[in-house]
């Protein structure tokens, strides 16, 4: 399998900027009352308002979520740009985005106005327009791309790189993978090296404008016998859970890239 070249590692940008505090809209977003309990629990370890701002995501704003899970974000970038602008969650076409459309289901006065698309699409799916976002977000994804190998994670890339507006802004948060560790882990773990996520980035055409630490977590040793899902998912079940659950949820790097005018 083709890796990517060691030299973009020399070529990485050493910008880290404090996330700012979030703005109003931002705040009420988070602090919505049609977001269920159990997301609100974990915003201690996601900081979603801190992050939207370090994302520079305004409510005018044409919002695209690649590949939205469980809906997680979609409970505030829904209310966030549901007056003056726009989110559209992309992601497997259709049952990639079946917890996107329950959430219409049981409110459509919330999620009414959100725009499904596929991504990666076929013929006759809907898409979003290649141009047309002011901001790309994702969220812990790309080692799910990245498991589907080196050419599927380009691919993703190219395409949010397409559905930008020149001058338009990517956000990714990853599990972080520390550099000195063997990339093959990145096959396996959950977790990516930030070099790794920053190369599939550059090599798609984006610029890197900075690097928080919001996410960080010192406590995530990133070397967990079944991977980052050992953490707060507990994927080991009830082995250890009291350990893992003192840890949190995992280190995470949060990326700001922006596409070149």
């Amino acid at each position: 399998m083709h890796r990517l070249a060691p030299v973009l590692l020399l070529a990485l940008p050493a910008v880290a900027v404090a996330a700012p505090r979030a703005p109003a809209p931002i705040a009420a977003a988070v602090a919505a009352p049609t977001r269920t309990p159990a997301n609100i629990a974990r915003d201690r370890y996601r900081h979603p308002a801190e992050t939207l701002a370090f994302f520079g995501v305004k409510p005018t704003d044409t919002v695209v979520e690649v590949w939205p899970g469980g809906g997680w974000y979609t409970e505030i970038l829904a209310p966030l740009t549901a007056a003056r602008g726009r989110y559209y969650a992309a992601g497997p076409w259709e049952k990639g985005l079946n917890a996107v459309r329950a959430l219409e289901g049981k409110d459509a006065a919330t999620y009414g106005k959100v725009q499904l698309a596929a991504l990666p699409a076929q013929a006759g799916q809907p898409t979003v327009p290649d141009g047309s976002a002011d901001v790309v977000l994702t969220f812990r994804n790309v080692h799910n791309w990245r498991f589907g190998g080196e050419d599927q994670a380009r691919q993703m890339f190219a395409a949010m790189y397409r559905m930008l507006k020149p001058g338009g802004t990517l956000g990714v948060v990853e599990h972080r993978l520390p550099e000195a560790r063997d990339s093959a882990a990145e096959e396996k773990s959950g977790y990516m090296k930030p070099s790794s996520v920053i190369g599939f980035a550059t090599a798609a055409g984006f610029k890197l404008a900075g690097k928080s630490e919001v996410n960080a977590n010192p406590k995530d040793t990133a070397d967990w016998s079944g991977g980052v899902w050992t953490l707060p998912s507990y994927a080991l079940k009830d082995v250890d859970r009291a350990k893992y659950a003192a840890i949190g949820e995992s280190d995470r790097m949060t990326l700001k890239f922006v596409k070149p005018r």
